[in-house]
């Protein structure tokens, strides 16, 4: 049980509940979301990425090279049927991806650990963004970071210098998703 729902006197919600709350989310939430995968090597990864990417609805995912696709059994695994619920296509390199991204009216947000990167929050995203996630350990390719519209890292405040890749897609994901939530209160894409 949550703390919330013990102090409280509430209790966890049920399957029905759970239903119409997600189901509020969705309809009062004005948001397109896509990733470009450049490089994400490890199936578990590959798969987690694709299971959050449909928990906050995203349309299309790009796999760059060597990242595997989903039809390969490890990757399936963990992405637990989620790759179904959006359009993925394998494209030939990140700065092919990353257009055709922008093509589909993406703004496009590589999150890697640059110099010239920005805090995630403090970038005004929009209601159409790609998020560009690169290798577990070499990040995102040179020829790739060139050609998107922004590069931004998440902040952390302990002693670990950065994130499984997975993890920090899904903050990402979360990140566009709260910037929409919490624009002007006047917003139709506010709080149900």
């Amino acid at each position: 049980m949550s703390p919330s729902a013990s102090s409280s006197g509430g209790k966890p919600l049920g399957a029905t509940d759970l239903k119409r709350l997600h189901r509020e989310w969705r309809r009062s939430t004005k948001l397109r979301l896509s990733m470009v995968l450049d490089g994400v090597q490890k199936p578990f990864n590959v798969g987690g990425l694709f299971r959050s990417a449909a928990a906050y609805r995203a349309e299309t995912m790009w796999l760059v090279p060597p990242t595997p696709p989903p039809t390969e059994r490890s990757v399936a695994k963990s992405a637990l049927g989620c790759e179904r619920l959006l359009d993925w296509h394998e494209s030939e390199s990140g700065p092919a991806a990353i257009a055709a991204a922008k093509t589909a009216g993406f703004v496009t947000v590589a999150i890697e650990l640059t110099a010239n990167a920005v805090p995630m929050f403090e970038l005004e995203l929009g209601s159409e963004v790609c998020l560009v996630l690169g290798h577990e350990e070499r990040g995102v390719h040179a020829s790739t970071l060139g050609v998107v519209d922004h590069v931004a890292y998440l902040p952390q405040l302990g002693k670990v210098g950065s994130l499984n890749v997975a993890q920090a897609g899904t903050l990402a994901l979360y990140e566009s998703a709260r910037q929409i939530w919490t624009q002007s209160s006047g917003d139709s894409a506010g709080s149900p």
